[in-house]
Protein backbone atom coordinates (compact mmCIF):
# COMPACT_ATOMS: atom_id res chain seq x y z
CA UNK A 1 0.00 0.00 0.00
CA UNK A 2 2.85 2.00 0.52
CA UNK A 3 4.05 2.15 -3.57
CA UNK A 4 1.36 4.03 -4.41
CA UNK A 5 2.40 7.42 -2.75
CA UNK A 6 5.90 7.05 -3.59
CA UNK A 7 4.99 6.17 -7.24
CA UNK A 8 2.89 9.48 -7.00
CA UNK A 9 6.15 11.36 -5.52
CA UNK A 10 8.48 9.89 -7.94
CA UNK A 11 6.03 11.26 -10.88
CA UNK A 12 5.86 14.67 -9.05
CA UNK A 13 9.39 15.05 -9.00
CA UNK A 14 9.77 13.84 -12.50
CA UNK A 15 7.57 16.49 -13.58
CA UNK A 16 8.98 19.32 -11.67
CA UNK A 17 12.24 18.43 -12.69
CA UNK A 18 10.69 18.46 -16.26
CA UNK A 19 9.28 22.21 -15.28
CA UNK A 20 12.74 23.22 -13.96
CA UNK A 21 14.75 21.97 -16.96
CA UNK A 22 12.18 23.77 -19.49
CA UNK A 23 12.78 26.91 -17.97
CA UNK A 24 14.78 28.87 -21.13
CA UNK A 25 18.17 30.31 -20.44
CA UNK A 26 18.10 34.16 -20.64
CA UNK A 27 18.88 35.04 -23.93
CA UNK A 28 22.86 36.93 -24.78
CA UNK A 29 22.95 40.54 -25.99
CA UNK A 30 25.63 41.29 -29.08
CA UNK A 31 25.18 45.04 -28.73
CA UNK A 32 26.65 46.87 -31.96
CA UNK A 33 27.03 50.46 -32.02
CA UNK A 34 28.69 52.69 -35.19
CA UNK A 35 29.61 56.19 -34.83
CA UNK A 36 28.19 59.04 -37.53
CA UNK A 37 26.88 56.17 -39.54
CA UNK A 38 23.80 58.29 -41.31
CA UNK A 39 21.15 56.03 -43.70
CA UNK A 40 23.36 55.33 -46.81
CA UNK A 41 23.22 51.72 -46.36
CA UNK A 42 22.43 49.20 -49.11
CA UNK A 43 18.98 47.76 -47.47
CA UNK A 44 17.51 51.48 -47.46
CA UNK A 45 18.17 52.06 -51.03
CA UNK A 46 18.89 55.58 -50.05
CA UNK A 47 22.32 56.13 -52.16
CA UNK A 48 23.10 53.30 -54.57
CA UNK A 49 26.58 54.28 -54.35
CA UNK A 50 27.14 52.82 -51.00
CA UNK A 51 27.91 49.19 -50.50
CA UNK A 52 27.37 47.35 -47.24
CA UNK A 53 26.81 43.93 -48.17
CA UNK A 54 27.26 42.78 -43.95
CA UNK A 55 25.49 44.97 -43.06
CA UNK A 56 22.86 44.39 -45.43
CA UNK A 57 23.20 40.65 -44.24
CA UNK A 58 22.27 41.49 -41.05
CA UNK A 59 19.34 43.49 -41.59
CA UNK A 60 18.10 40.54 -43.88
CA UNK A 61 18.35 38.18 -40.81
CA UNK A 62 15.60 40.45 -38.94
CA UNK A 63 13.27 43.21 -38.68
CA UNK A 64 15.07 46.50 -40.84
CA UNK A 65 13.43 49.77 -39.89
CA UNK A 66 13.48 52.24 -42.53
CA UNK A 67 12.17 55.55 -40.29
CA UNK A 68 14.80 55.22 -37.28
CA UNK A 69 16.03 58.43 -35.76
CA UNK A 70 18.32 59.73 -33.09
CA UNK A 71 17.23 61.04 -29.40
CA UNK A 72 20.22 64.02 -30.65
CA UNK A 73 22.59 64.31 -33.36
CA UNK A 74 25.46 64.73 -31.31
CA UNK A 75 27.96 61.66 -30.53
CA UNK A 76 27.57 62.18 -26.52
CA UNK A 77 24.19 62.78 -25.58
CA UNK A 78 23.01 60.42 -28.34
CA UNK A 79 24.48 57.90 -26.30
CA UNK A 80 24.11 59.16 -23.04
CA UNK A 81 20.65 59.16 -23.54
CA UNK A 82 20.03 55.68 -25.02
CA UNK A 83 22.19 53.96 -22.65
CA UNK A 84 20.20 55.46 -19.78
CA UNK A 85 16.55 56.26 -20.93
CA UNK A 86 16.78 59.74 -19.75
CA UNK A 87 15.82 62.47 -23.10
CA UNK A 88 18.12 65.24 -23.01
CA UNK A 89 15.63 68.03 -22.02
CA UNK A 90 15.27 65.58 -18.85
CA UNK A 91 18.92 65.03 -17.89
CA UNK A 92 20.39 68.43 -19.44
CA UNK A 93 23.11 66.51 -21.62
CA UNK A 94 22.85 68.55 -24.95
CA UNK A 95 26.57 68.86 -25.94
CA UNK A 96 29.62 66.87 -27.11
CA UNK A 97 30.93 68.97 -23.32
CA UNK A 98 28.59 67.95 -21.15
CA UNK A 99 29.77 65.23 -18.48
CA UNK A 100 27.25 63.40 -18.32
CA UNK A 101 28.30 61.19 -15.64
CA UNK A 102 27.62 64.00 -13.22
CA UNK A 103 23.35 63.46 -13.89
CA UNK A 104 23.20 59.93 -14.59
CA UNK A 105 24.23 57.98 -11.97
CA UNK A 106 25.30 54.28 -12.42
CA UNK A 107 21.98 52.39 -11.27
CA UNK A 108 20.19 53.89 -14.62
CA UNK A 109 21.97 52.75 -17.22
CA UNK A 110 21.08 50.06 -19.53
CA UNK A 111 24.80 47.90 -18.49
CA UNK A 112 23.46 48.43 -14.39
CA UNK A 113 20.01 46.90 -14.85
CA UNK A 114 21.70 43.92 -17.34
CA UNK A 115 24.51 43.10 -14.47
CA UNK A 116 22.14 43.20 -11.48
CA UNK A 117 20.21 40.60 -13.34
CA UNK A 118 22.89 38.43 -13.26
CA UNK A 119 24.97 39.22 -17.18
CA UNK A 120 28.37 39.52 -17.66
CA UNK A 121 28.34 42.68 -18.91
CA UNK A 122 31.90 43.70 -21.51
CA UNK A 123 32.29 45.72 -24.17
CA UNK A 124 34.84 47.56 -26.40
CA UNK A 125 35.66 50.82 -28.53
CA UNK A 126 32.72 53.93 -28.21
CA UNK A 127 29.62 53.00 -26.50
CA UNK A 128 29.39 55.98 -24.09
CA UNK A 129 31.33 59.37 -25.17
CA UNK A 130 35.01 58.35 -24.63
CA UNK A 131 35.32 62.09 -23.30
CA UNK A 132 33.73 60.44 -20.36
CA UNK A 133 34.33 56.70 -19.76
CA UNK A 134 32.92 55.24 -16.77
CA UNK A 135 34.06 51.76 -16.40
CA UNK A 136 32.77 50.87 -13.46
CA UNK A 137 29.65 50.13 -15.17
CA UNK A 138 31.32 47.39 -17.24
CA UNK A 139 32.41 43.71 -16.10
CA UNK A 140 35.44 44.17 -18.47
CA UNK A 141 36.46 46.50 -21.24
CA UNK A 142 38.75 46.70 -24.07
CA UNK A 143 41.60 48.75 -22.18
CA UNK A 144 44.62 49.77 -24.98
CA UNK A 145 42.61 50.41 -27.72
CA UNK A 146 44.90 53.98 -27.38
CA UNK A 147 46.32 55.84 -30.31
CA UNK A 148 44.03 55.15 -33.75
CA UNK A 149 47.40 54.86 -35.04
CA UNK A 150 48.26 55.14 -39.23
CA UNK A 151 44.39 57.30 -39.16
CA UNK A 152 45.21 60.00 -37.12
CA UNK A 153 48.99 60.57 -39.04
CA UNK A 154 48.08 60.65 -42.11
CA UNK A 155 47.96 64.22 -43.82
CA UNK A 156 44.36 65.70 -44.17
CA UNK A 157 43.58 65.80 -47.64
CA UNK A 158 40.19 67.11 -47.28
CA UNK A 159 39.09 70.84 -46.35
CA UNK A 160 40.50 72.40 -42.61
CA UNK A 161 37.08 70.76 -41.50
CA UNK A 162 36.40 67.45 -43.28
CA UNK A 163 39.36 65.39 -42.99
CA UNK A 164 40.24 62.53 -45.18
CA UNK A 165 42.66 60.57 -46.84
CA UNK A 166 43.17 57.09 -48.21
CA UNK A 167 46.06 55.15 -46.34
CA UNK A 168 48.78 52.57 -47.70
CA UNK A 169 48.22 50.58 -44.89
CA UNK A 170 46.50 47.15 -43.38
CA UNK A 171 43.01 46.78 -42.05
CA UNK A 172 44.19 45.27 -38.66
CA UNK A 173 46.48 48.68 -38.14
CA UNK A 174 43.20 50.84 -37.37
CA UNK A 175 41.53 51.03 -33.63
CA UNK A 176 38.23 49.71 -35.13
CA UNK A 177 40.02 46.19 -36.01
CA UNK A 178 40.97 45.89 -32.83
CA UNK A 179 37.84 46.13 -31.15
CA UNK A 180 36.25 44.09 -33.30
CA UNK A 181 38.58 41.55 -32.40
CA UNK A 182 37.58 41.92 -29.09
CA UNK A 183 34.29 41.08 -29.63
CA UNK A 184 35.18 38.02 -31.50
CA UNK A 185 37.05 36.59 -28.73
CA UNK A 186 34.48 36.73 -26.31
CA UNK A 187 32.10 35.02 -28.69
CA UNK A 188 34.79 32.36 -28.58
CA UNK A 189 35.00 31.90 -25.30
CA UNK A 190 33.15 29.93 -22.65
CA UNK A 191 30.18 31.90 -20.86
CA UNK A 192 28.82 30.78 -17.48
CA UNK A 193 26.72 33.56 -17.29
CA UNK A 194 24.48 35.06 -20.03
CA UNK A 195 26.40 37.99 -21.58
CA UNK A 196 26.04 41.55 -22.83
CA UNK A 197 28.52 42.58 -25.48
CA UNK A 198 28.92 45.74 -26.57
CA UNK A 199 30.94 46.23 -29.67
CA UNK A 200 31.31 50.56 -30.67
CA UNK A 201 32.81 51.21 -34.13
CA UNK A 202 34.31 54.69 -34.61
CA UNK A 203 34.08 54.64 -38.45
CA UNK A 204 32.63 56.70 -40.51
CA UNK A 205 33.35 58.90 -37.66
CA UNK A 206 35.94 61.57 -39.14
CA UNK A 207 38.78 61.14 -39.82
CA UNK A 208 37.82 58.95 -42.84
CA UNK A 209 41.47 57.78 -43.00
CA UNK A 210 41.40 54.15 -44.01
CA UNK A 211 43.14 51.57 -46.61
CA UNK A 212 43.35 52.84 -49.86
CA UNK A 213 41.81 49.59 -51.01
CA UNK A 214 38.42 50.97 -49.86
CA UNK A 215 39.09 53.90 -51.59
CA UNK A 216 39.11 52.28 -54.69
CA UNK A 217 36.26 50.37 -54.57
CA UNK A 218 34.72 53.83 -55.26
CA UNK A 219 36.07 55.80 -58.35
CA UNK A 220 36.28 59.27 -58.03
CA UNK A 221 35.07 60.01 -61.49
CA UNK A 222 31.51 57.94 -60.51
CA UNK A 223 31.10 59.47 -57.34
CA UNK A 224 27.42 61.55 -57.40
CA UNK A 225 26.54 64.00 -55.07
CA UNK A 226 23.38 63.93 -52.90
CA UNK A 227 20.18 65.84 -54.00
CA UNK A 228 20.67 69.41 -53.78
CA UNK A 229 19.49 72.79 -54.70
CA UNK A 230 21.05 76.08 -54.26
CA UNK A 231 17.63 77.87 -52.74
CA UNK A 232 17.41 75.03 -50.75
CA UNK A 233 17.95 77.54 -47.51
CA UNK A 234 15.48 79.88 -48.74
CA UNK A 235 12.73 79.62 -47.06
CA UNK A 236 14.18 77.88 -43.78
CA UNK A 237 14.31 80.54 -40.85
CA UNK A 238 17.45 82.29 -38.50
CA UNK A 239 17.18 79.60 -36.24
CA UNK A 240 17.74 76.43 -39.00
CA UNK A 241 20.43 78.84 -40.95
CA UNK A 242 22.80 79.59 -37.65
CA UNK A 243 22.45 75.53 -37.15
CA UNK A 244 23.58 75.09 -40.91
CA UNK A 245 26.64 76.85 -41.09
CA UNK A 246 26.58 77.49 -44.82
CA UNK A 247 29.23 80.20 -44.74
CA UNK A 248 31.86 77.22 -42.69
CA UNK A 249 32.28 73.49 -43.77
CA UNK A 250 29.92 74.07 -47.18
CA UNK A 251 31.69 77.21 -48.37
CA UNK A 252 35.25 75.58 -48.12
CA UNK A 253 33.54 72.61 -49.38
CA UNK A 254 32.80 74.69 -52.64
CA UNK A 255 35.98 76.69 -52.90
CA UNK A 256 38.59 73.63 -52.50
CA UNK A 257 36.41 71.39 -55.24
CA UNK A 258 36.46 68.63 -52.89
CA UNK A 259 32.95 67.65 -52.35
CA UNK A 260 33.09 64.37 -54.59
CA UNK A 261 36.47 63.63 -52.70
CA UNK A 262 34.64 64.15 -49.33
CA UNK A 263 31.56 61.53 -50.52
CA UNK A 264 34.63 58.91 -51.51
CA UNK A 265 36.11 59.36 -48.19
CA UNK A 266 32.90 58.84 -46.22
CA UNK A 267 32.08 55.87 -48.54
CA UNK A 268 35.16 54.03 -48.10
CA UNK A 269 35.03 54.80 -44.14
CA UNK A 270 31.33 53.20 -44.38
CA UNK A 271 32.92 49.99 -46.60
CA UNK A 272 35.52 49.39 -43.63
CA UNK A 273 33.18 49.24 -40.93
CA UNK A 274 30.98 46.78 -43.31
CA UNK A 275 34.20 44.90 -43.35
CA UNK A 276 34.50 44.79 -39.75
CA UNK A 277 30.71 43.48 -39.03
CA UNK A 278 31.13 41.30 -41.55
CA UNK A 279 34.45 39.68 -39.56
CA UNK A 280 31.92 39.87 -36.63
CA UNK A 281 28.74 38.64 -38.26
CA UNK A 282 31.40 35.45 -39.42
CA UNK A 283 32.66 34.63 -35.42
CA UNK A 284 29.05 34.99 -34.26
CA UNK A 285 27.81 32.03 -36.60
CA UNK A 286 30.62 30.36 -35.53
CA UNK A 287 29.90 30.87 -31.94
CA UNK A 288 28.32 28.87 -29.57
CA UNK A 289 25.87 31.65 -28.71
CA UNK A 290 24.45 32.06 -32.53
CA UNK A 291 20.67 30.97 -31.78
CA UNK A 292 20.02 32.26 -28.03
CA UNK A 293 21.03 36.16 -28.57
CA UNK A 294 19.58 39.34 -29.09
CA UNK A 295 21.35 41.28 -31.92
CA UNK A 296 21.03 44.74 -32.24
CA UNK A 297 22.47 46.75 -34.22
CA UNK A 298 22.50 51.24 -33.79
CA UNK A 299 24.22 54.34 -34.57
CA UNK A 300 24.60 57.19 -32.86
CA UNK A 301 23.08 59.89 -35.33
CA UNK A 302 23.10 60.64 -39.09
CA UNK A 303 25.43 62.80 -40.89
CA UNK A 304 25.18 65.86 -43.45
CA UNK A 305 27.31 65.52 -46.52
CA UNK A 306 26.18 69.37 -48.08
CA UNK A 307 22.58 68.78 -47.89
CA UNK A 308 20.96 71.91 -47.04
CA UNK A 309 24.69 73.34 -47.73
CA UNK A 310 25.51 71.84 -44.27
CA UNK A 311 27.98 69.37 -43.56
CA UNK A 312 28.35 66.44 -40.44
CA UNK A 313 25.58 66.65 -37.58
CA UNK A 314 24.08 69.19 -35.40
CA UNK A 315 20.82 69.74 -37.02
CA UNK A 316 17.17 68.39 -36.45
CA UNK A 317 16.80 67.91 -40.54
CA UNK A 318 16.74 64.46 -42.38
CA UNK A 319 19.95 63.14 -42.89
CA UNK A 320 21.24 64.11 -39.22
CA UNK A 321 18.33 62.86 -37.65
CA UNK A 322 18.00 59.73 -39.93
CA UNK A 323 19.98 56.39 -39.08
CA UNK A 324 19.80 52.53 -39.10
CA UNK A 325 18.47 49.95 -36.88
CA UNK A 326 18.36 46.40 -37.30
CA UNK A 327 17.10 43.70 -34.32
CA UNK A 328 17.62 39.94 -34.91
CA UNK A 329 15.29 38.58 -31.68
CA UNK A 330 15.29 34.68 -31.79
CA UNK A 331 11.87 33.28 -31.50
CA UNK A 332 10.22 36.90 -31.90
CA UNK A 333 11.51 37.99 -35.47
CA UNK A 334 11.20 37.05 -38.82
CA UNK A 335 14.25 37.17 -41.48
CA UNK A 336 14.07 39.61 -43.81
CA UNK A 337 11.36 41.66 -42.56
CA UNK A 338 10.95 45.79 -42.76
CA UNK A 339 9.16 47.56 -40.82
CA UNK A 340 8.18 51.28 -41.75
CA UNK A 341 6.54 52.74 -38.54
CA UNK A 342 8.37 55.28 -36.97
CA UNK A 343 10.43 55.06 -34.20
CA UNK A 344 12.99 56.63 -32.30
CA UNK A 345 16.29 55.08 -30.02
CA UNK A 346 14.96 55.97 -26.76
CA UNK A 347 13.02 52.51 -27.87
CA UNK A 348 16.72 49.82 -27.46
CA UNK A 349 16.77 50.62 -23.53
CA UNK A 350 12.86 48.83 -23.31
CA UNK A 351 13.19 46.52 -25.93
CA UNK A 352 16.43 44.99 -24.49
CA UNK A 353 14.80 44.65 -21.13
CA UNK A 354 11.76 43.31 -22.34
CA UNK A 355 12.94 40.68 -24.67
CA UNK A 356 15.47 39.55 -22.26
CA UNK A 357 12.79 39.55 -19.34
CA UNK A 358 13.92 42.01 -17.49
CA UNK A 359 11.66 44.73 -15.96
CA UNK A 360 12.16 48.44 -17.78
CA UNK A 361 13.38 50.90 -15.05
CA UNK A 362 10.76 53.64 -14.09
CA UNK A 363 13.07 56.34 -15.12
CA UNK A 364 13.02 54.91 -18.98
CA UNK A 365 11.33 57.69 -21.14
CA UNK A 366 10.91 54.98 -24.17
CA UNK A 367 8.57 52.30 -25.45
CA UNK A 368 9.37 49.20 -26.16
CA UNK A 369 8.73 47.78 -30.12
CA UNK A 370 8.71 44.44 -29.59
CA UNK A 371 5.26 44.30 -31.20
CA UNK A 372 6.98 45.53 -33.95
CA UNK A 373 9.56 42.81 -34.36
CA UNK A 374 7.05 40.56 -33.91
CA UNK A 375 4.33 42.37 -36.26
CA UNK A 376 6.18 45.08 -38.16
CA UNK A 377 3.10 46.24 -39.64
CA UNK A 378 1.40 46.47 -36.56
CA UNK A 379 -0.15 50.22 -34.93
CA UNK A 380 2.67 52.41 -33.85
CA UNK A 381 1.68 55.83 -32.69
CA UNK A 382 4.38 57.06 -31.13
CA UNK A 383 6.67 59.43 -33.16
CA UNK A 384 10.23 59.91 -33.31
CA UNK A 385 11.35 62.86 -31.04
CA UNK A 386 15.26 64.51 -31.71
CA UNK A 387 16.36 67.32 -29.54
CA UNK A 388 19.50 69.38 -30.48
CA UNK A 389 20.55 71.85 -27.95
CA UNK A 390 18.09 73.21 -25.38
CA UNK A 391 14.51 73.62 -26.63
CA UNK A 392 15.05 72.71 -30.18
CA UNK A 393 13.12 69.52 -31.14
CA UNK A 394 12.19 67.80 -34.19
CA UNK A 395 8.83 65.32 -34.30
CA UNK A 396 8.96 62.91 -37.14
CA UNK A 397 6.03 60.79 -38.26
CA UNK A 398 5.85 58.38 -40.94
CA UNK A 399 4.79 61.29 -43.61
CA UNK A 400 5.97 64.55 -42.21
CA UNK A 401 8.51 66.44 -40.53
CA UNK A 402 8.30 69.34 -37.57
CA UNK A 403 10.69 71.34 -36.34
CA UNK A 404 10.46 74.18 -33.56
CA UNK A 405 13.60 75.94 -32.43
CA UNK A 406 13.87 77.44 -29.09
CA UNK A 407 13.14 81.12 -30.43
CA UNK A 408 9.86 79.98 -31.75
CA UNK A 409 11.13 79.53 -35.43
CA UNK A 410 9.29 76.88 -37.40
CA UNK A 411 9.80 74.07 -40.38
CA UNK A 412 7.32 71.93 -41.70
CA UNK A 413 7.98 69.59 -43.89
CA UNK A 414 5.95 66.73 -46.13
CA UNK A 415 8.55 64.17 -46.26
CA UNK A 416 6.36 61.53 -47.88
CA UNK A 417 6.25 63.90 -50.89
CA UNK A 418 8.61 66.27 -50.46
CA UNK A 419 11.80 63.80 -49.23
CA UNK A 420 14.86 66.23 -49.62
CA UNK A 421 12.95 68.49 -47.35
CA UNK A 422 12.97 71.23 -49.68
CA UNK A 423 9.87 73.27 -49.23
CA UNK A 424 9.10 74.53 -45.77
CA UNK A 425 5.08 74.39 -45.31
CA UNK A 426 5.50 76.01 -41.57
CA UNK A 427 4.09 79.25 -42.64
CA UNK A 428 1.43 78.56 -44.84
CA UNK A 429 -1.92 78.62 -43.17
CA UNK A 430 -3.72 75.64 -44.94
CA UNK A 431 -0.88 73.59 -42.64
CA UNK A 432 -1.81 75.69 -39.73
CA UNK A 433 -3.70 72.06 -37.99
CA UNK A 434 -1.08 69.62 -39.12
CA UNK A 435 1.71 72.00 -37.76
CA UNK A 436 -0.62 72.29 -34.24
CA UNK A 437 -1.36 68.44 -34.32
CA UNK A 438 2.89 67.67 -34.76
CA UNK A 439 3.25 70.29 -32.01
CA UNK A 440 1.65 68.59 -29.22
CA UNK A 441 4.73 66.00 -29.13
CA UNK A 442 7.11 69.04 -28.36
CA UNK A 443 7.96 68.52 -24.79
CA UNK A 444 6.89 71.38 -22.33
CA UNK A 445 9.61 70.81 -19.97
CA UNK A 446 13.05 71.73 -20.99
CA UNK A 447 16.22 70.87 -18.20
CA UNK A 448 18.92 73.45 -18.35
CA UNK A 449 22.25 72.24 -20.21
CA UNK A 450 24.25 70.71 -17.26
CA UNK A 451 27.41 73.17 -18.60
CA UNK A 452 30.75 72.06 -19.41
CA UNK A 453 32.94 69.10 -18.17
CA UNK A 454 33.77 68.69 -14.89
CA UNK A 455 36.97 70.24 -15.51
CA UNK A 456 35.87 73.30 -17.72
CA UNK A 457 37.28 72.86 -20.38
CA UNK A 458 35.51 73.01 -23.73
CA UNK A 459 35.48 69.81 -26.19
CA UNK A 460 35.55 70.34 -29.70
CA UNK A 461 31.65 69.47 -31.38
CA UNK A 462 33.42 67.28 -34.31
CA UNK A 463 33.82 64.74 -31.38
Amino acid sequence: MKAAPLLALSLFALVAGASFAAEPAKPNVLFIAVDDLRDWVGYLGKNPQTKTPNIDRLAARGVAFTHSYCAAPVCNPSRAALMSGLRPFTSGVYENNNDWRTVIPEEQTLTHVFRQAGYFVCGAGKIYHESYPRRSDWDDYLQGEGKRGAETDAQNEGTSGIRFAALDCRDDELADYKITDYAIAELGKKHDKPFFLACGLHKPHMPWNVPRKYYDMFPLKDIELPPYTESDLDDVPPAGIKMAKPQGDHAEMLKTGKWKNAIQGYLAATAYTDMNIGRLLEAFDKSAYKDNTIVVFWCDHGWHLGEKQHWRKFALWEEATHSPLIWVAPGVTQPGSRCERTVDFMTVFPTLCDLAGLPTPAHVQGKSIRTLLTDPKAAWEQPALTTYLFNNHTIRTEDWRYIRYANGDEELYNDAKDPNEWTNLALKPEFAAKKAEMAKSIPTENHPDIGGARDGTKKKKNQ
